[in-house]
């Protein structure tokens, strides 16, 4: 099975390729994007290569690139969450600053959403932030994520502890929501 690409009326999903090295580079030395998703800023184009070589190149991860550049603007992918002990999709994403406002992200994670729920079969999904970061909890919401509960965790990367708020989405409340398809895959 090849890629799966995500497409939505103003996105494009698709994975990482170490030729956007430069671009994440642009994006992720913002001090205001990593931190406040748990990870360090981006010293080098090397270190954001070596990012989508090692993080970002997963089956489960994509880049978010606008339909008219398909430069990359941000990401979203799903890893196995901590919040249960029985392996579940966790959402995570980010946008760059100058693309924040634009509804970017939820329109992402809808896709995403559509296709755990659709193609992959999966009952529940869940998404986090940490308690400062008021624009995740906003996409969270739109979404229609339910609150589930708070811990404090330790955040390795930049060496701290920081309550972290769960929530979840069953496949039955996002059926709710969603009557139509807001995008195809392609393969």
């Amino acid at each position: 099975m090849g890629a799966v690409i995500l497409e939505t009326y103003r996105l494009i999903l698709r994975p990482w390729r170490e030729e956007d090295a430069p671009r994440l580079y642009d994006l992720c030395r913002d001090p205001e994007i990593g931190p406040a998703a748990g990870w360090n800023v981006h010293r080098s184009v090397e270190e954001s290569r070596e990012v989508i070589r090692t993080v970002l190149s997963g089956p489960r991860v994509w880049a978010i690139t606008l339909r008219d550049s398909e430069l990359p603007v941000g990401s979203v992918g799903l890893k196995d969450t901590t919040a249960v002990v029985d392996p579940e999709p966790e959402l995570g994403y980010w946008v760059g600053r100058s693309y924040w406002g634009r509804a970017y992200v939820p329109e992402a994670c809808e896709a995403v959403l559509e296709y755990c729920f659709t193609m992959l079969g999966e009952r529940r999904v869940w998404c986090a932030h940490y308690e400062d970061n008021d624009r995740s909890r906003r996409v969270i919401m739109k979404c229609g994520f339910m609150p589930m509960f708070t811990r404090l965790e330790w955040v390795e990367p930049l060496n701290e502890e920081r309550r972290c708020r769960y929530y979840a989405l069953t496949v039955e409340q996002w059926r709710v929501r969603h009557n139509t398809r807001s995008w195809r895959v392609k393969q």
